[in-house]
């Protein structure tokens, strides 16, 4: 055990809760991505709040940093230790309980180490759902959810994380632990203290349990995939399901020509469920919770019209549940699919729906002025105005020397996200990879009282540190 680690930390967690082997920590270690790798005395493991509770007094007294993980999917490098070896991993994997579901409530509490994948399937067995969907559902957790205030494939219907959150237990940078479980819809009682962590990336306290809004499960469900004209022409359509039955859209997602032929390329079993290839897709995404809801005759009223206009170029209706997840899976697989064609720079923003258009294009010309030859391959949540403007290396450039240009593509992506009023981190987070900005973008009255904040809460500054805050 590293000198510099309290004995009474191996006492109270015991073999199964303390990891201090380098061959043990190593998984905890590097983020995901590969992008960033970090050292630390060990990894603790509680396995219940009171644990959290005591290992944050003791590396307090100690003066030792705290790193929280979950699922360890960050984007952005936000659960990765710094290098300097001074920090501790708090891994919340053992905390997995789901503690109570209400389905009169439409509640469910669930620890920080419940997987998403795991809360939507006990809301299922409840006859409930728990919206939240994601590639990465089926490894990130509960806490680091709502740590990166996540959005995904069904925020346009349902919120992202915060929008779901009602309650929350929190260990605080003392030890104190706040239990905020409430389950209320309503309640107007000073601070609304829960929202201070949520989307805080671990820098105010550990979230270690949470109380989830659940909804009726929908009873009917289609999905559309479409060839559209441009990226004007997605948004008309997204427009027109949206004047038809706004409450039966659940996802809306864009993609490029070229972000679906990388899934046809490099992912066994993808194919392409229309006639010829296109430029630009969408994915349409229906549900209802009505028995007799006709979604498949709403789909073909709106392609109708759409089509009739030009809009549309050509389109299928899933029709079953297979073809249903089989056209959601080109879409699913645009991460990996770019991982396999080689380097790409992520840029996860915002702007307003109606700028959706107007960002894909002036960004991806922009970066191919920046940068002859890169590849554009925007994709995602059209419907709320969320793209992940991804750029793929050029053909014969090499990897380290395309990804030695990280920051300034994410700059000339950034640039265009300003002017058309945007937000530079949509879903994903600040973590390590997007703390410079801050300054530029959060500067001033707003980033002061970010401080002050952590200040008051985290007066040490033991809290997940060089995350969020430059």
């Amino acid at each position: 055990m590293t000198d510099a680690l309290p004995a009474a930390l191996a006492t109270l967690l015991g073999p199964a809760g303390l990891l201090t082997d380098p061959a043990d920590i190593a998984p905890a270690l590097s983020d995901w991505r590969g992008l960033y790798r970090g050292a630390a005395m060990a990894v603790l493991r509680p396995a219940n709040t009171d644990q959290v509770a005591a290992c944050v007094r003791i590396c307090g007294q100690a003066g030792i940093a705290i790193v929280p993980q979950g699922g360890n999917t960050s984007m952005v490098g936000g659960a990765t230790p710094e290098g300097n070896g001074r920090s501790v991993v708090l891994s919340l994997a053992r905390m997995n309980r789901i503690r109570d579901i209400d389905p009169l409530d439409m509640t469910m509490t669930a620890e920080a180490g419940v997987v998403v994948k795991v809360a939507q399937d006990a809301a299922a067995e409840a006859n409930c759902l728990f919206p939240l969907s994601f590639g990465g559902e089926g490894t990130a957790m509960i806490g680091g959810i709502l740590s990166t205030n996540a959005g995904g494939n069904t925020t346009v219907r349902y919120g992202n994380a915060r929008e779901l959150m009602l309650g929350l237990e929190v260990v605080l940078p003392d030890g104190q632990v706040w239990n905020g479980l409430r389950r209320l819809r309503k309640d107007n009682t000073g601070y609304a203290l829960r929202h201070l962590f949520v989307g805080a990336e671990g820098t105010l306290g550990i979230i270690t349990a949470a109380t989830l809004r659940l909804f009726a499960r929908p009873r009917a469900n289609e999905v559309l995939f479409c060839s559209v004209a441009d990226e004007d022409a997605a948004l008309a359509v997204f427009r027109r399901f949206r004047e038809a039955d706004e409450t039966a859209i659940r996802a809306f997602e864009y993609m490029s020509g070229l972000g679906v032929d990388f899934a046809l390329k490099h992912i066994p079993g993808v194919t392409l469920p229309l006639a010829e290839r296109a430029d630009h897709y969408i994915l349409v995404d229906l549900a209802s919770t009505r028995a007799d809801a006709d979604l498949q005759g709403l789909a073909e009223q709106v392609l109708g019209a759409a089509m009739e206009s030009g809009e549309v170029l050509d389109a299928v209706v899933g029709g079953s549940e297979a073809r249903r997840a089989a056209i959601w899976r080109i879409r699913e697989e645009h991460p990996e699919a770019q991982r396999k064609e080689g380097a790409s720079v992520k840029n996860d923003v915002s702007v307003p729906v109606s700028k959706v258009p107007e960002l894909i294009r002036r960004a991806s010309a922009a970066c191919e002025s920046l940068i002859p030859g890169i590849r554009p391959v925007p994709f995602g949540h059209m419907g709320d105005g969320n793209i992940h403007m991804n750029l793929e290396q050029p053909v014969g450039m090499g990897p380290d020397a395309f990804l030695a240009r990280s920051h300034d593509i994410m700059d000339t992506v950034n640039e265009v996200v300003r002017e058309l009023d945007g937000s530079f981190s949509a879903e994903h987070g600040i973590g390590r990879l997007k703390t410079d900005m801050m300054e530029a973008w959060r500067g001033g009255a707003e980033l002061d009282a970010m401080r002050r904040i952590k200040a008051a809460l985290d007066p040490a500054g033991l809290m997940n540190p060089g995350k969020v805050l430059p």
